[in-house]
């Protein structure tokens, strides 16, 4: 029978609260557990000092089922994990044996001498299952406390990746029973604000069960996460595929792309299939929508290239924005961009143009505010279209939308 359980994950290190390196082990750990069918209730992290470790070590035994700890097993002063853990649960540290061998082979081999604190690496909670380190010198462990499960394993991720494979997810399975696997599966969408897809969803959402419906906020679009618990792999695959049908049963129109499917991706997938070239003409974005569709594999197929025409000289000498409408309109407009989206389509002899200008701040521009955009999209058979729009935050932010707008534009031009 299949034994209900609550885990976390705990990272032990300075630098990670300094932001120097980012808690990936966290992030690895929690994935290949949620594919096991055990669920992470909680994420910490903890700095080296021994009295703060100590005491997430408290709050964690209460709370939690399996503790999985990485980081603060090195030979330093500041490697304190052994340290905090004893003054929990009182358990004697012995010297590991075999481990002392390999770390003093490891240091004859390279010819230096050993200093006395790499010792430390080698002691372990009496009782403990110690873990081989095949990479690197700590070993992990892995100890029971009460009715509590604790790893501890090394900071480095190929250290900690490898134990986690060959001991740790094989020991939890066989403690839990877990027969089931978790999968996840992401939905993209653009064109359609979080609260707007919320609300069309939220009869699915308020009756979910499994798989679980969660919408995300995210820099490129709306996301929606799909979690469903299983036997095996088939039937998450399932229900996760019934809810999917479900949810763009109403909302497809602004579904773009599952996983880490990105918009630029998808448009140039679209334009391969018809066909099609593009090219771009960029004022305010300085050739970023550019840059994006030709990080994609294949781009070469389908991108002509783009013209960097911040200066109005540039637009008028380049790209051939004929000067008598830049005194006119100027090149804050619609006309103007019209213009370009039409000249980079002939001039890059593509078959679709898009183009961009506006005021990306923080200072006004012809009389515009910083965040007016202007985007048109130029179709060699002689669709067109133009639209103006307010973006709102810093510089960046300001062009990476229009970028972001760019391709829903283009995205909904080809589908």
């Amino acid at each position: 029978m299949t034994k209900t359980i609550s885990t976390e994950i705990i990272a032990v290190g300075t630098e990670l609260l300094l932001g120097q390196i980012a808690d990936t082990n966290a992030q690895w750990i929690s994935e290949k557990l949620a594919a096991a069918g055990i669920n992470v209730h909680h994420h910490a992290v903890v700095g080296d000092n021994l009295q703060r470790v100590e005491q997430q070590f408290r709050v964690s035994n209460k709370r939690s089922d399996i503790i999985i700890v990485t980081g603060g097993l090195g030979p330093t002063e500041d490697d304190l994990t052994r340290e905090a853990f004893q003054k929990l649960a009182g358990i004697e540290m012995v010297e590991h044996g075999p481990s002392m061998e390999k770390i003093k082979t490891h240091f004859a081999e390279k010819e230096v001498n050993m200093t006395p604190n790499n010792r430390k690496q080698a002691r372990v909670f009496a009782g403990a299952d110690v873990l081989e380190n095949h990479t690197g010198m700590a070993p992990g462990m892995i100890v029971s406390y009460g009715e509590k499960t604790w790893v501890f394993l090394p900071g480095v991720p190929r250290e900690m990746k490898r134990m986690m494979a060959d001991s740790v997810l094989p020991y939890i399975r066989r403690l839990t029973g877990e027969d089931k696997m978790i999968k996840s599966v992401m939905l993209r969408f653009i064109g359609i604000g979080e609260s707007r897809l919320e609300h069309e969803l939220q009869d699915l959402i308020r009756q979910q069960t499994n798989p679980t419906i969660a919408p995300l906020a995210q820099n490129e679009g709306i996301a929606i996460r799909l979690t469903a618990k299983a036997s095996t792999d088939e039937e998450a695959v399932a229900l996760i595929k019934r809810t999917k049908r479900d949810i763009l049963d109403r909302v497809g129109e602004y579904y773009y792309g599952t996983d880490e499917q990105s918009l630029e991706e998808r448009v140039l997938n679209l334009l391969k299939d018809q066909g099609k070239t593009a090219a771009a003409a960029e004022s305010l974005t300085g050739g970023m929508f550019t840059e994006k569709m030709i990080a994609v594999p294949g781009a070469s197929e389908v991108c002509r290239g783009g013209i960097v025409c911040y200066d109005a000289s540039v637009k008028e000498n380049v790209l051939h924005v004929p000067s008598q409408l830049l005194k006119q309109h100027g090149a804050v407009s619609e006309a103007c961009a019209q213009a370009m989206a039409a000249n980079v389509c002939s001039q890059m002899d593509a078959d679709i143009g898009i183009s961009f200008t506006g005021v990306a701040g923080p200072d006004s521009s012809e009389g515009h505010p910083a965040g007016t955009v202007f985007i048109a999209i130029h179709d060699k058979s002689g669709e067109q279209q133009v639209e103006k729009h307010n973006f709102y935050g810093d510089r960046n932010t300001i062009r990476k939308q229009s970028v972001l707008k760019g391709y829903e534009l283009l995205y909904n031009l080809l589908k």
